[in-house]
């Protein structure tokens, strides 16, 4: 097993943890870790795009102008495709991308990427996530202080204040261990655990302790 520190946040050592092999050193898979990212990108698609089709603008009850002697093409409808202000052929219209990714998969991308944070030491584990005032300049500080600024904030316990504090930082994540995602393990920079949510994250990877 990978023992690692566990710390405060003054990056001083309070103890040692033993994390689980199958989760934390993963073979770090690239196909899966596109696979997942695609699918959660996919996921978070709107699908409102849309535009009108020569049944939904208006006009078209005249015929534009005459059959001949013109030199035009003959035209019906000012709504037809072929005129300007007129309607859309086979354009976009609202649709939903999602899609199912099988269970295993998501679970082996989840273990790819902590594994992958391990292996460059860019994950961190600290004894806890508390702040008593809910200050944003207190906690852009303490992570500073850490050493890390674009990074991920997993606990496993929510505390209010703590989260009130991370959500106006652009650059930091704060999730319990249920939000924790393929996708933000691999754009930002760190990630922060604490020590009671990592047998949790052991069971959302599909390992039983």
């Amino acid at each position: 097993m990978a023992k690692v520190e566990v710390v405060n946040w003054s990056k001083k050592k309070v103890g040692d943890m033993e994390l689980n092999p199958v989760v934390f050193e993963a073979p770090v898979r690239k196909d899966i870790l596109y696979d997942v990212v695609k699918w959660q990108l996919a996921c978070r698609r709107r699908g409102t795009h849309k535009v009108k089709t020569r049944a939904e603008v208006s006009g078209g009850g005249k015929k534009p102008f005459k059959q001949k002697g013109t030199g035009n093409a003959r035209q019906g409808s000012s709504r037809s495709p072929l005129m300007e202000s007129g309607g859309v052929s086979f354009g976009p219209t609202p649709r939903d991308y999602s899609y199912t990714l099988p269970k295993k998969v998501k679970q082996m991308g989840l273990r790819s990427a902590l594994s992958l944070l391990l292996k460059e030491g860019r994950l961190f584990i600290v004894e806890d996530m508390a702040s008593e005032k809910g200050k944003t300049k207190e906690l852009a500080q303490r992570l500073r202080n850490f050493g890390v600024e674009k990074t991920v904030l997993v606990a496993g316990q929510k505390d209010d204040m703590f989260s009130r504090a991370a959500r106006n930082l652009p650059k930091v994540r704060y999730y319990l261990t249920e939000g924790l995602n393929v996708y933000d393990l691999l754009k930002f920079d760190n990630a922060v655990i604490t020590s009671d949510a990592i047998d949790k994250i052991v069971v959302r990877c599909g390992v039983r302790n």
